[in-house]
Parts: C-alpha cells; sequence; structure tokens
C-alpha cells in the first residue's frame, strides 16, 4: 500500500515501498513506511527518525542509500506532524505536552512493525530532535538495537552549551498562564517558501528545492513553529538526558555527527556529550550546516562514510 506516500518531481518513491497508520493507545494515528531492499546480502533494518517539521518524504534519498548498501529501512511521522494525527486543533502548530509521548510512539511502532515484519540487526539513524528522542528512549532500546547513528541531535539549542533556562523559563510561564498552544518563536509557516540564500539548514540548493517542492505540491505535510508547550517539553527532554544517572545507563554503541557550521542546534553540546558516554564518538563534519543529510555531496559523503565504519556489516 503505497498511497500514503508521496512521490514529486526530483524526489521519486523508493523502491519496494509500503506504508501504513499506526493507531496509537490514545487513539492518534501515525504514519510510516517500509522499504525493503533488493540488494544481497541481507544487512539487516535502519529505523530513522526524523526532525522536527520533517515528513518520511524528504528521507526518500536518504532510504535508496541505506538500501543500495542491503538495508531495509523504516521511517514514520512523528505525532503532530507529517501525515500523522495533529495534535493541535490548528494543524500548523507543532504542539506536545510531554517528549515521553514520542517514546510511547517509537515504542509501538518497534511492537507493531519493526519486530514482527523487519530484519535484524536494527540501527538507529536519528536526525536533530529524532536525535534527542532516540536518547530519551534508550532505556527501552537496550536489547533492540544494536547501534545508534545521531546526525545533529538536539541536545542543547545554538547559543546554549548544556542548558536552555531563558528558553525554557519563558516556555514554562505560558505554559502554566494556560498558554501552552501558543506559538513561540515562529509562527505559522509562510505561504511561499524562503529564498536558498536565506536558509540556515543546508548549502545545497538542489536538495533546498527539492524539499521545499515537497510541501508546495502536498501542504498537507507543512508545518509551522512549535508551541510554548512543545518547547517546554523539549527543554525537560533535553534537561533529562543530560543527568549524570541517565547518561550512565547509555549501553547502545552511539556515533553522533555534527555539523561544523550548525546554527540551529549546538555543536560543541553535541561534542560534549559524545565525551560523557561510555560507548559514544563524536565526528564534526566541519563546514556542514544542520541537515547533513540534504547537504552538498562533499559534507554528505562524509556522513556515510562514518557510518558505513560504524554500523557492522557495511563497507
Amino acid at each position: 500500500m503505497t498511497d500514503l506516500l508521496f512521490a514529486t518531481p526530483g524526489n521519486p518513491l523508493p523502491d519496494h515501498a509500503s506504508a501504513g497508520m499506526l493507531t496509537m493507545r490514545d487513539g492518534k494515528r501515525i504514519r510510516y513506511g517500509h522499504f525493503r531492499t533488493a540488494v544481497r546480502p541481507h544487512k539487516g533494518t535502519v529505523i530513522v527518525l526524523t526532525g522536527r517539521n520533517e515528513c518520511i518524504e524528504k528521507y526518500f534519498e536518504t532510504v535508496r542509500d541505506l538500501q543500495a548498501r542491503g538495508f531495509e529501512v523504516v521511517v514514520s511521522d512523528w505525532r503532530g506532524q507529517g501525515n500523522s494525527d495533529r495534535i493541535h486543533r490548528d494543524r500548523e502548530r507543532g504542539h506536545i505536552r510531554d517528549f515521553n509521548h514520542y517514546v510511547d510512539d517509537l515504542d509501538a511502532l518497534f511492537m507493531q512493525v519493526v519486530l514482527p515484519d523487519c530484519r535484524a540487526p536494527f540501527t538507529m539513524l536519528a536526525h536533530s530532535t529524532g536525535g534527542l528522542i532516540a536518547l530519551l528512549a534508550t532505556p527501552r532500546l537496550i536489547n533492540r538495537v544494536r547501534r545508534m547513528v545521531l546526525s545533529a541531535p538536539f541536545i542543547a539549542l545554538a547559543g546554549y552549551t548544556t542548558t536552555m533556562p531563558a528558553v525554557s523559563r519563558t516556555a514554562n510561564l505560558l505554559f502554566w498562564l494556560g498558554l501552552g498552544g501558543r506559538y513561540l518563536g515562529s509562527g505559522p509557516k509562510p505561504r511561499e517558501a524562503a529564498p536558498f540564500e536565506t536558509n540556515t539548514v543546508t548549502s545545497d540548493p538542489e536538495r533546498y528545492r527539492r524539499n521545499q517542492a515537497i510541501y508546495a505540491e502536498h501542504p498537507e505535510l507543512a508545518l509551522g513553529g512549535p508551541t510554548a508547550a512543545w518547547v517546554r517539553a523539549s527543554c525537560r527532554a533535553a534537561a533529562a538526558i543530560q543527568e549524570q544517572e541517565f547518561v550512565q545507563r547509555i549501553q547502545i554503541p552511539t556515533l553522533l555527527l555534527a555539523a561544523g557550521a550548525d546554527t540551529i542546534v549546538s555543536t560543541r553540546a553535541t561534542e560534549l556529550y559524545a565525551r560523557r558516554l561510555r560507548s559514544g564518538s563524536i565526528l564534526t563534519i566541519d563546514g556542514a550546516k544542520h541537515e547533513l543529510l540534504q547537504e552538498r555531496d562533499i559534507f554528505r559523503d562524509q556522513f556515510f562514510a562514518a557510518f558505513d565504519a560504524f554500523v557492522p556489516g557495511t563497507d
């Protein structure tokens, strides 16, 4: 069933695709895509965790790269974005009250799709907010995931190293005033895409335009800015993974890939966090912007060289 996935010019549907909707315990439906591979030997399954305001379609190219390496791939839309059920009555608002809802959804994805239908071993590939969720979920992933690769993980916002006190205080105040559903930081999605020259996520003009075309043709996949509740929840999750007891419990070998020119999340915070992990390693890709998998080939090739060296069975 592929009618839940949307190809656009320059972004074709990967081969061997299927898709479905999973119903969570609270009734929310989560869209997922499952992409098998015809390449042998079969090397297992990569579970891709997207960032905030991303959708499955944005990762079609990455899916094909992984399929070519012999991996099948599972990607889903987080609740509240992409083509999963939205949380706020205004579907443009990125809204959540607790990041553990994302962790619960990831657990359901494993129980209903990954474990029964996909080939082991399992590798996690997570970007930005997806990286924060992956870290938060590690207590449940220890006996499931062999390795994790985190791309520019949201450990702290750019300009902060370990904590985000001012951001957290503002979000908390709005939340407790009953204004958690209000935008914080940015508002509704602009009706027209920002010019490439002003973007802060990639230096690749073709990939930038390809990704903007996805949302232009399928605006139902797009999302505006986060609400105060979302920001509060993200700050609480970022604080939770910094606790020493939590860090010491992370036993999954983890590769963190930081973007040297990142202005979205803190590269310094990523580097410091990697040093605290028992089985963590760090590579900073100099000159790259935040969305490493949407970057120019000169940066993207470095990303996949590190992935291939880290994940057993790749070459």
